[in-house]
């Protein structure tokens, strides 16, 4: 074989190779990374090795606040409040492969423990019949909550939940969905699997607006945020009030550390992350974030917290455990939710 056949045979035999490489990773799903939802800029991909974004998508029409993964990481999911519908992402590129109808100003999007379904909290302020029940006292039309099946993304339940529904989190059995009706100072418990009010409980006596709702990882309680009088409450398995600690300005996004020892609540408008003892709610520690940081995230390995601060277009990213800023990551349109694959623990990811 002459020197110029062998050149060229090495040049294909690299480019090949070199296109092999690339259709795997095209295949393979990310990992190590944080995606974060803006209302104004589409969804961003943030590498947590370099803390850098190193992917955007922005289709026309998607406007997303919501934000969950699915448990194979193959799927990212927003809720989309300017078109009424919630968006379907491949993240092995980033391709918008599905939108299905919601309802008017989707906000919440979350999945069951099992993965196999996902629910959509929607504000139906233009239609919309008689309210449940239970909520017989609301005058405006109500929230409602949509079913999706994360097999075919065809919908199922769609059923009233109140008026202005915020955090939606499950019980660990999968069988409750508690749903923070913030302009009813109550938390919703519904039957996640037929989408009847099992229980409303009343939060009046405890503060106003509710916001942030989690269960705690072993089950064994919640923890509620009512921002306009700055609580948050503990309720037990049973969903009674057990405890209640004031909070620095605005509280709304809330988690357990995986151990369930400490709640993490961000106060958005005291621009504070601020740190609890899950027992006896007593202050540990808190730290200045940013203007309007709404939700946050954990990091997979547990060693930091990204929050998503919305009026200050940025990401700010502290030490789990020192409590002290690392670094801030700028770029962002409107940042409102954030999440991690492999998924990990934050106020709209785990448990």
């Amino acid at each position: 074989m002459s020197a110029g056949k062998i050149v060229g045979w090495v040049a294909a035999s690299l480019l090949v190779a070199a296109a092999a490489v690339g259709y795997a990773r095209y295949l393979r799903v990310p990992t190590n990374v944080a995606y974060v939802s803006e209302q104004d800029g589409g969804i961003s991909v943030i590498d947590l090795g370099t803390m850098k974004v190193i992917r955007k998508a922005h289709p026309n029409n998607v406007a997303p606040r919501g934000i969950d993964i699915t448990h194979d990481g193959k799927y990212v999911v927003v809720a989309d409040k300017d078109t009424a519908d919630a968006s379907v992402f491949d993240t092995r590129g980033m391709r918008l492969v599905k939108q299905f109808h919601v309802g008017d100003n989707p906000e919440f999007v979350k999945l069951n423990p099992a993965g196999d379904e996902l629910f959509t909290s929607y504000e139906a302020r233009s239609t919309g019949g008689l309210p449940a029940a239970a909520d017989n006292n609301v005058e405006e039309p109500p929230s409602h909550v949509v079913q999706c099946h994360v097999a075919d993304w065809t919908k199922g339940l769609d059923f009233a939940a109140g008026t202005e529904t915020e955090g939606l989190e499950f019980s660990r059995d999968g069988k409750y969905l508690l749903v923070a009706k913030e302009a009813q100072n109550a938390i919703g418990v519904y039957d996640a699997h037929a989408g009847t009010l099992v229980r409303t409980i009343d939060l009046t006596p405890y503060g106003q607006r509710p916001r942030g709702v989690k269960v705690s990882p072993d089950g064994s309680g919640y923890a509620v945020t009512m921002e306009l009088s700055g609580t948050l409450v503990k309720m037990d398995s049973s969903f009674n009030v057990t405890k209640t600690v004031q909070t620095a300005a605005m509280p709304y996004g809330v988690a357990f550390d995986r151990e369930g020892k400490r709640i993490f609540v961000s106060a958005s408008t005291a621009r504070k992350m601020q740190v609890f003892a899950a027992d006896s709610l007593q202050l540990i520690a808190e730290t200045p974030t940013a203007q309007r940081c709404w939700h946050f995230t954990f990091t997979p390995d547990d060693s930091k917290i990204l929050l998503a601060c919305g009026r200050s277009n940025n990401v700010v990213v502290i030490d789990a455990n020192s409590y002290k800023s690392i670094r801030t990551i700028e770029g962002f349109k409107l940042p409102w939710g954030i999440v991690t694959y492999p998924r990990s623990f934050g106020s709209l990811g785990l448990p």
